[in-house]
């Protein structure tokens, strides 16, 4: 059966809860989940109802189309001055002897590792401290766009550009006005965590509200940038905490349009002041993937980092409403691996990436930042290819 007929078979169940039967036909009509039928997803939707929704929504947007980039992340700094009690990552200014702090010299040492290699993104995220401020990255972009002007900079979340903004005393608008004019392309989706402020206060307190973040991509979008956007799952939220999340996201994506990719990001529970908290499980990662691709009907991709949820997850994930996979990434990022993530040292080669994907009939397709499709691999035969150079940022080590 196909994904139209499986769902058809399912409305049929004569078994099957009313409220249920009833957002399941509400999917074929195109018609909106409300706040109070997405809770009713999460409390009552088993694994196998839920992937049957997500995945007939999935294949109705992109068939087997499964998107991947190839990408490099720099990570400037760990040290930060916010005190965030799920990361495992940053380390405070007054621990800064045990983190590391880039200067733009250093950041454009790591870009020109890539000179020659097919690479299309930059993915620029970290700490938050003082001397990496407004002109810094100003530098930064200006120098990294000299340098390759093809390289789509995906720069900086709203934590970073929020302090940045507000030690400039500039706008929000006015601020990422300057640094597009400098070189940046488009911002990553992270720093969203929960938008609930009761969950907010207690696990990242310190950062910029859920208005802030808000108002930082709404910003950005008004100025033709594409953004993503993020929701940090499974520690002491509740199913109405996320649906309010991404509700609002939902709603922020009704006015500019300018989302291209919803990425729910597990909590993983090493290294952290969060310890103690328990990791849901595989299954409740694809139910929650597959609610997302059901409730975020005006975005256009659902994604599945592998590198924080590993390649089995994430492979299974594209049963459950996930069309992307993330980047090939190139072992430049530590903020998953020191929170525990399964991949110590992540990184793939295009032809790993691509053969995850085809391993589970998925159709692979390499796409730039924005989506455009850079290489179809539906029939192309990887003949000596060769694994590409892995380039890392140091490492702390955990004590």
């Amino acid at each position: 059966m196909n994904a139209t007929q499986k769902l058809e078979f399912l409305i049929r169940d004569k078994n099957l809860d009313a409220d249920l039967k009833y957002i399941a036909e509400k999917v074929i009509d195109e018609n909106r989940i409300t706040f109070d039928e997405g809770v009713i997803l999460y409390e009552r939707g088993e694994l196998g109802y839920l992937g049957v929704l997500a995945n007939y929504i999935r294949e109705k947007r992109h068939g087997d189309y499964t998107y991947f980039n190839r990408n490099f992340h720099i990570e400037p700094t760990n040290v930060c001055v916010y005190d965030c009690k799920f990361c495992a990552y940053s380390r405070l200014i007054k621990e800064r002897d045990q983190g590391w702090e880039m200067d733009v010299d250093g950041m454009m040492e790591v870009v020109r590792k890539y000179d020659g290699e097919p690479v299309t993104e930059v993915h620029i995220t970290g700490g938050v401290v003082p001397k990496q401020n407004l002109d810094f990255y100003a530098d930064f972009f200006k120098r990294c766009k000299a340098h390759r002007p093809d390289l789509h900079i995906k720069g900086l979340t709203p934590v970073e550009y929020y302090y940045i903004f507000k030690k400039a005393k500039l706008s929000h608008y006015e601020g990422l006005k300057y640094l597009q004019e400098c070189g940046l392309d488009s911002m990553p989706g992270g720093g969203a965590e929960i938008f609930d402020p009761e969950i907010r206060e207690k696990i990242a307190g310190d950062k910029c509200t859920a208005e802030q973040w808000l108002d930082i991509h709404e910003q950005a979008h008004s100025l033709g940038m594409r953004t993503n956007a993020t929701m940090l799952y499974g520690h002491i939220e509740e199913f109405r905490h996320r649906v309010d999340h991404m509700d609002r996201l939902r709603q922020l994506q009704d006015k500019t349009g300018g989302f291209q990719t919803f990425i729910p990001l597990k909590f993983r529970n090493q290294g952290h002041q969060m310890s103690h908290v328990p990791e849901v499980s595989v299954i409740e990662d694809l139910r929650n993937y597959a609610v997302a691709r059901i409730y975020m009907d005006n975005f256009d991709h659902i994604k599945a980092y592998w590198a924080m949820i590993s390649r089995d997850t994430a492979q299974l994930s594209l049963a459950f409403g996930v069309d992307d996979i993330d980047g090939t990434l190139d072992d430049t990022t530590k903020i998953y691996s020191m929170a525990g993530a399964e991949e110590q040292n992540p990184g793939m080669s295009t032809q790993e990436v691509v053969e995850l994907i085809r391993n589970v009939g998925r159709h692979p397709i390499e796409r730039d930042t924005l989506y455009e499709v850079v290489t179809d691999y539906r029939n192309v035969v990887f003949e000596g290819a060769v694994k590409p150079k892995y380039y890392s940022l140091p490492v702390v080590e955990q004590k």
